[in-house]
């Protein structure tokens, strides 16, 4: 529902200094801004941590209306990753033609260009022919050149949020989700999917589906958001793609996670045969096979990935959604798969249960 005034924008910070970047923007794209009762403020839906809303207002070509979208980061979101970096990425991605153009910027969020795509559904990263398309867009992105350090940050990043977990967490909550054993579980990954040659990409490392924008005449896709993103293999950035189709973000339990609907082996098959095949090469069956192999070890790390995020997203996120039960599902599927992945036994954890068995986390 379209609002006439900036009221949804109240409470998103300094509403002054937001007004200020605004008139800006409007004026470096040849516009007025005179009046604030002359904008329309409509929320959007799609993001699960920054409200985001489109801003229309009218040019001087009568009848004309400007659309830009402004974001408001979420409170808490900051622990996750260095803002300044995110901007650097944003501006970068801008410069390769990748996403959205940063238009201004103000204390507690950002304007954008309004991108005239629509974002995808759950539903959409199902389709055949939509898959292919994020399949070869997916290899364009992790072919980019970006600064920075070509070095895989997954292993850093989690042990810096593990961290994180274990100072805000009860100690409740640190013998439920058996965080005192995650620092080995931790090593135990990294030493076991670090081994042999692993191509390494600049990765979007959250690529579901509400990231991911086509434009329904072109068929283009825009991958968008790089809050995550850095570089990082290939193979856990696939990984992440497939462990996100199990999510319906607006459903009515938006953080349950269906496992059935994760994707059978001859759609991942499918999918990384089109990646591979996207530079223009038809990739041999060993080597789909042996990145399949590889992509799904990586989901592991995915999990432990996700649910330490969901974990410190509970004590440091104020938006309604049950961060604490989606941790605790991607803590049981890491347990649960671990055994058949890698070959060998997942730790026992007497504290989560008291009886020995794997982690519960109830």
């Amino acid at each position: 529902m379209a609002i006439k005034t900036i009221e949804l924008l109240k409470g998103c910070g300094s509403q002054e200094e937001m007004m200020e970047v605004l008139a800006a923007v409007a004026s470096d794209l040849g516009d007025v801004i005179d009046d604030v009762n002359t904008l329309q403020v409509i929320p959007l839906k799609g993001a699960m941590t920054n409200e985001v809303f489109q801003v229309n207002w009218p040019t001087k070509n009568g009848g004309e209306v400007r659309k830009v979208l402004v974001r408001v980061y979420g409170e808490g979101v900051d622990v996750f990753f260095n803002r300044g970096d995110e901007i650097q990425t944003f501006e970068c991605m801008s410069k390769h033609g990748q996403g959205p153009r940063l238009l201004g910027r103000f204390t507690t969020g950002r304007v954008e260009e309004f991108i005239h795509a629509r974002t995808l559904s759950a539903a959409d990263l199902r389709d055949p022919e939509v898959s292919a398309l994020i399949a070869s867009k997916m290899r364009e992105f992790h072919s980019l050149y970006m600064p920075g350090t070509k070095k895989v940050q997954i292993w850093h990043r989690m042990r810096k949020w593990l961290g994180l977990a274990k100072s805000l967490c009860s100690p409740k909550d640190t013998k439920v989700f058996g965080l005192d054993n995650l620092d080995e579980e931790i090593n135990i990954l990294e030493n076991k999917l670090s081994r042999g040659y692993q191509e390494i990409g600049f990765c979007h490392n959250d690529l579901q589906y509400g990231n991911i924008m086509m434009d329904e005449d072109t068929r283009a896709i825009t991958i968008i958001d790089y809050e995550y993103a850095s570089y990082n293999p290939i193979a856990y950035d696939l990984a992440n793609h497939f462990c996100e189709m199990v999510a319906n973000y607006h459903s009515d339990e938006p953080h349950v996670l269906d496992y059935s609907k994760y994707p059978g082996l001859e759609e991942r098959q499918r999918f990384i045969r089109v990646y591979l095949s996207s530079e223009g090469k038809r990739p041999s069956n060993a080597k789909v096979n042996q990145l399949v192999k590889n992509v799904e070890k990586y989901t592991l790390a995915n999990h432990l990935f996700w649910g330490l995020w969901g974990l410190i997203s509970s004590y440091v996120n104020t938006i309604k959604f049950d961060y604490k039960e989606y941790a605790r599902q991607r803590f049981q599927q890491y347990w649960m798969r671990k055994p058949a992945l890698l070959g060998s036994p997942s730790i026992v954890s007497h504290d989560a249960t008291g009886n020995g068995s794997l982690p519960s986390f109830t």
